[in-house]
């Protein structure tokens, strides 16, 4: 689809989040800012965009699966991750070292690479309460993650779209991007 180009690669891990469906804004933010994005989907995140958009907006197709044996990698590997929306589901899964789907494949070994991931979570305040979130957000900052901002919303209410600020992951990579130039 897309020809190599000379702009670094922002991988952009997208979770099963009410919120996925606006991950263009993400996608538009950091093509201002010069990445060249490929988009990685947690299997039930794929069902969350509108795919055609997305790739024809990254110029690639979306991956949600483990690739064959002696299939070309699709993209050159990732100088940064942003993992936006992430669900209670993948930041529990991650920190606790599951790989059972591309998404997560990638981010257990992205710290252990050296590449710069942040995380921009997206759950209601009941699942935030919860001690194993609690301890998953700590375990992934001694990995060197940065977590974002976001602000829980209502359990049973969805929401937030208004408060989610896409744009902070790129803000977070900025210096750790900027330092391995």
């Amino acid at each position: 689809m897309k020809d190599q180009s000379d702009e670094p690669v922002l991988q952009i891990v997208v979770c099963a989040a009410g919120v996925a469906a606006d991950v263009g804004r993400l996608i538009t933010a950091a093509q201002e800012r010069h990445w060249d994005v490929a988009v990685i989907a947690t299997p039930d995140g794929l069902g969350f965009l509108d795919v055609e958009a997305i790739e024809t907006q990254t110029g690639r197709p979306i991956r949600s699966a483990w690739r064959a044996p002696g299939e070309p990698r699709p993209t050159r590997p990732a100088d940064a991750i942003a993992v936006a929306p992430a669900t209670f589901n993948t930041v529990n899964k991650w920190a606790a070292g599951i790989s059972d789907n591309l998404a997560l494949g990638i981010l257990c070994e992205a710290p252990a690479m050296g590449v710069p991931v942040a995380v921009l979570p997206y759950l209601n305040s009941a699942q935030a309460a919860h001690p194993a979130y609690r301890q998953s957000l700590e375990r992934l900052r001694e990995m060197g993650v940065l977590v974002g901002s976001y602000e829980p919303h209502p359990p049973k209410a969805g929401g937030g779209a208004d408060r989610y600020r896409w744009e902070e992951v790129l803000e977070l990579l900025a210096p750790r991007v900027s330092a391995r130039s």
